[in-house]
C-alpha cells in the first residue's frame, strides 16, 4: 500500500489511483486504477440516465463498474434482499450477477442468514 502511496505522489491528477474500499478481498493490480481509467469506463458503460448498458469482462473494470454502483447505497443502512434488488434493478436488469459481484469483492456484506444487506465504504 505504500508503494502506492509513493507512485500516487508522482502523477498528475488524471492519473492519481483511486482509493481502494475497506473490505476489498483480494488487493492486487486490478486496484491500481486512475482517476483517468476510472472516467472513462464510466463514460463506457454507463448512459447518460446512469444505466449499466453492459457489465464488463474486464477485472479492472468491472471493480470500477461496482465502485459506481455503489454510490446508489447509503454508509450505515441495512436493506433487505428486496431493497438491494429494488436498487440494482435501477441500475442493470441482471441485478442478480451485480449482487453476487459486490459480495464477492467486498462492497456489500450481508448477515449470515441473508436477512439484511449493509454497505461497506
Amino acid at each position: 500500500m505504500t508503494i502506492m502511496k509513493l507512485m500516487e505522489a508522482r502523477l498528475n491528477e488524471a492519473d492519481k489511483i483511486i482509493d481502494i474500499h475497506k473490505n476489498a478481498r483480494m488487493i492486487d493490480d486490478r486496484y491500481a486504477i486512475t482517476k483517468a481509467e476510472k472516467e472513462k469506463a464510466i463514460q463506457k458503460y454507463f448512459t447518460e440516465d446512469g444505466e449499466l448498458s453492459k457489465f464488463p469482462k474486464k477485472e479492472k473494470e468491472k471493480i470500477i463498474v461496482l465502485i459506481k454502483i455503489m454510490e446508489s447505497f447509503e454508509h450505515g443502512v441495512q436493506y433487505t434482499e428486496k431493497d438491494v434488488n429494488a436498487v440494482l434493478e435501477k441500475k442493470y436488469n441482471d441485478y442478480v450477477l451485480i449482487r453476487r459481484y459486490l459480495i464477492e469483492y467486498g462492497f456489500i456484506d450481508r448477515k449470515r442468514d441473508g436477512s439484511y444487506y449493509w454497505a461497506v465504504f
